[in-house]
């Protein structure tokens, strides 16, 4: 692995929760952020929030891009960076890979200097005005660096993840997909379907519900169209975890409908391996975070 060098400039573009959240910790951490988006009130916001400054197009080339649109922005967006040698390294923070690495090969984006990356760290809000300083502290940061990637750019990258806190982890595209899929995209979707039975349901019974079923569905607040996107360049690993979820549910309601007696095996079963989820879940996250239990919905 090359030697981390300092990163004196960084480029973000996509000023959203994400993009908006990283710059707040590189500039605290001294970084030189030069912030960019579509939307000029984005920017203006996260500039008023201390994120950094719109970039100067005279400026010389950052040490790194980050670039933090959608996951179909992603592409286009390196390329057209690259094209106007914005930056020496790249890398983006999409919460799909696979799809993302195979476009990029074929759209033209420089490979050597693009490290594809996605912090595994999020919250059910959006906007700059969302972003919180902190956000990346102690969780996975997940690296898909393809096989001619520049040890340079890699190192950028992998600098960066230092200063926010972050904790690198090196997966290939597929691997990472096929992860989020399980503890992040199905999970998504389950809480949505959840929380979709009470949209027209009476306030008055909605009122008796208690924190289980607002814990269980707060990460349905995520924006529609973010998720959608993310949904879509992550369909079959997300279409097989729900098929498992989808089976057991069926078989629930089978169970249920033909042996209404108490002490159902089939019940039982399912709430026996649910209790095993959660234990091997919170476990895991003890592991990674002594003492810090998961507070924040990840994308």
């Amino acid at each position: 692995m090359a030697p981390r060098r300092p990163l004196h400039r960084v480029t973000v573009i996509g000023c959203g929760l994400i993009g908006t959240s990283l710059a707040l910790d590189l500039t605290r951490a001294g970084v030189d952020v030069s912030l960019v988006d579509p939307d000029p009130r984005a920017v203006e916001r996260a500039a008023a929030r201390g994120a950094g400054t719109p970039l100067d197009a005279t400026a010389p080339p950052a040490d790194l891009v980050v670039v933090a649109v959608p996951p179909s922005a992603v592409v286009d967006t390196v390329y057209e960076a690259q094209a106007i040698g914005l930056g020496r390294a790249y890398t983006d923070v999409a919460g799909v890979k696979g799809r993302i690495t195979v476009e990029a090969e074929l759209r033209g984006c420089d490979l050597h200097g693009y490290v594809p990356g996605h912090p595994m760290a999020g919250r059910e809000s959006s906007g700059p005005d969302a972003a919180e300083p902190g956000l990346f502290a102690g969780r996975p940061w997940i690296l898909c660096p393809g096989p001619t990637a520049v040890p340079e750019a890699v190192a950028a990258v992998e600098e960066l993840i230092a200063l926010v806190g972050a904790r690198p982890r090196v997966l290939t595209p597929a691997a990472h997909d096929e992860a989020v899929a399980t503890v992040s995209h199905t999970p998504h979707l389950v809480a949505a379907a959840l929380a979709a039975q009470l949209a027209h349901t009476d306030p008055e019974v909605l009122a008796l519900a208690g924190d289980g079923l607002v814990d269980t569905t707060r990460i349905a607040a995520g924006d529609p169209g973010l998720w959608s996107d993310v949904l879509g360049h992550n369909a079959s690993a997300v279409a097989d975890a729900l098929d498992r979820v989808a089976a057991d549910l069926a078989l629930l309601a089978r169970e249920l409908r033909e042996n209404d007696e108490a002490g159902s095996v089939t019940v039982g079963g399912l709430l026996l391996r649910g209790n095993l989820g959660r234990q091997v879940l919170v476990a895991a996250a003890g592991s990674r975070n002594p003492g810090d239990a998961p507070s924040r919905a990840r994308v």
